[in-house]
């Protein structure tokens, strides 16, 4: 993570006031203070400002917030601004949201609330900052208006308890998402499990342990992952596999926070934020009768949903240039405009994991330290050339389409590498997941 620190703006004509915000600015921000408009500094990029809406140049003008908000926003748009007021009639709150703030406190300023918000600001800013030299950090690229919407909610979660529920479409990135969650909380356990490879019959003594000599085969204590989580996060992955009977059984921990492992008779308390994961429509599965709806509304306290990458394309140069960035220390290679241009013609059905795939393959197989267009295509596209209308059967469901590109996919990774365990770590899946799939879809790979 960046040592610089942030800039924030306090401008308010009530010095005390402003120099009392200044002390509970958390650790982080280089504080500038303005107590009239004119005496804003121009020359430095703000990355936060605290606006007060009923400022004024002089006696007896009209104030000066509402223009002072979108001044700092025409100089630098992504500048996160706070509008300050002990005037808290409709009106001028709306007006603060319309001038441009994100936020609105009132006054008198509460220190905890203050330096809350100025966490999170510091949080979404510290999402922005792309690190290619650390391989144990996780990052999230791509500047489109869809990933700076997923920042900031992200951003806004750090702090916050309540169970988190991320939905998106396989290889869109939940589980980056969740360990951002879990990474801006600092040096917290992050237990992370694949519902999908639970067996029925030993979920319990997963999730909750068990003692020695509760059934045959518990040669020992276990600690569960409930447990394991105590102070951090619980991430439970592709959650609309867990069978219903697990359902009503995790849904009782959500409630009540207790655990019992299996054959003990005392039940203790643990502290958990419950992370969930779906690649499926739960509200779907919910009217046919495969999901819990009490569950659904105990895991989606907030919800943060990923865009598929053929909905962000502008993101692709970054993100393609962020997995070779991680690569070079041992290969040196880079696009070439046309290559991204090929990129960005692809319409992605595996999404980030996909794109990741094709820039390790990329690295691998490109003859020249110039990844090129020809490069890309040969990879992607059987003919040399991107799929067109005039060879893409139109009259199928969106449904139908993306399954076919899945088994394509799917198939020629098996074909290329007949391992299955190199196979899930590359689609990052589990086995009985990607089995699923190739029953699923009938592909034939030995």
């Amino acid at each position: 993570m960046s040592t610089d620190l942030l800039n924030l703006i306090i401008v308010d004509d009530d010095a005390m006031l402003a120099n009392s915000v200044k002390l509970m600015a958390p650790a982080g921000f280089k504080v500038f203070i303005a107590t009239k408009p004119d005496l804003i500094p121009d020359h430095v990029f703000y990355h936060a400002a605290m606006v007060d809406m009923h400022i004024l140049s002089k006696v007896g003008e009209t104030p000066d917030g509402p223009a002072i908000i979108s001044q700092l926003l025409k100089k630098n748009p992504q500048t996160e601004i706070v509008s300050m007021s002990g005037d808290l009639n409709r009106q001028n709150m709306e007006m603060a949201i319309k001038s441009g703030a994100a936020r609105f406190l009132a006054k008198p300023l509460i220190a905890a609330e203050v330096t809350m918000i100025l966490d999170k600001i510091m949080a979404y800013w510290q999402l922005r900052q792309v690190e290619y030299s650390n391989h144990k950090k996780t990052t999230l690229v791509g500047n489109s208006q869809a990933m700076e919407q997923v920042r900031k909610t992200v951003a806004s979660l750090k702090g916050e308890r309540s169970s988190v529920l991320i939905e998106g479409e396989t290889g869109t990135g939940k589980d980056v998402i969740a360990r951002l969650l879990a990474q801006q909380e600092g040096a917290k356990p992050f237990v992370t499990i694949n519902c999908a490879g639970i067996p029925e019959n030993l979920f319990e003594s997963e999730f909750f342990g068990h003692i020695k000599g509760s059934f045959t085969g518990a040669d020992q204590n276990k600690v569960g992952l409930c447990e394991a989580a105590h102070g951090g996060d619980l991430f439970l992955d592709e959650i609309e596999a867990l069978p219903l009977s697990q359902q009503a059984k995790l849904l009782r921990f959500l409630e009540t926070g207790e655990v019992k492992k299996v054959g003990s008779k005392e039940s203790f308390h643990v502290d958990v934020r419950v992370v969930a994961a779906t690649n499926q429509p739960l509200k779907q599965m919910i009217a046919e009768k495969k999901f819990r709806e009490d569950l659904y509304f105990r895991i989606s306290a907030h919800k943060i949903t990923l865009p598929g990458l053929r909905e962000r394309k502008s993101d692709i140069p970054d993100v393609a240039k962020f997995f070779l960035e991680k690569d070079k220390a041992k290969r040196n290679k880079q696009f070439d405009q046309e290559a991204f241009e090929a990129l960005q013609a692809y319409e992605w059905p595996g999404n980030i994991r996909e794109l990741k795939r094709v820039c390790e393959q990329l690295v691998l197989t490109s003859p020249l330290p110039m990844v090129r267009k020809e490069d890309v295509n040969r990879l992607l596209f059987s003919n040399g050339a991107p799929e067109s209308a005039d060879n893409i059967q139109l009259d199928q469901s969106l449904e139908a389409f993306i399954n076919g590109q899945e088994k394509k996919f799917i198939t020629l990774l098996l074909k290329q590498n007949n391992n299955i365990d190199q196979a899930c770590n590359s689609l990052q899946i589990s086995k009985s997941s990607l089995y699923k799939k190739i029953k699923d879809y009938g592909i034939v790979y030995e």
